[in-house]
């Protein structure tokens, strides 16, 4: 299995309806350390799994999406659910469209993988992973 990543960070402000998260219930900030790495079975005709610079562009593009944003008014998170796990998964399920949108022999081939991380701070993080 052949892998390739970047990485990136977000500014983003939120806030969480549920009970269970005490004081992060209220409105605060948070910035998401974010790593992306693409696992494929095999390299693309170019020798490698994806563009490294592609896939930093395209990361860029998702992120700017949600960069300096209240996710309490992002339709993704409805009823304030923009956990770190929920934010990976949408990072994840973006990047995976905006993969899907590059020439054939620019994607990653085969059964390929997406994980996508974001972390919280040096100690903890979150994660989510799809095939793509």
């Amino acid at each position: 299995m052949f892998s390739v990543g970047v990485s990136d960070h977000v500014m983003i402000a939120h806030s969480f309806a549920d009970p269970t998260f005490g004081p992060a219930q209220k409105l605060h900030g948070a910035t998401y350390g974010v790593e992306v790495e693409i696992r494929a079975p095999a390299l693309n005709p170019h020798h490698v799994v994806m563009d490294i610079g592609a896939l930093r562009t395209l990361l860029r593009e998702v992120l700017n999406g949600l960069d300096y944003s209240c996710l309490d008014d992002h339709p993704a998170f409805p009823g304030r659910t923009s956990t770190t796990e929920r934010v990976a998964e949408f990072v994840a399920n973006e990047l995976v469209k905006a993969c899907a949108s590059l020439p054939a022999d620019a994607r990653p081939v085969g059964k390929a993988s997406m994980r996508v991380m974001l972390r919280e701070s040096p100690v903890a993080f979150a994660a989510f992973e799809r095939e793509m």
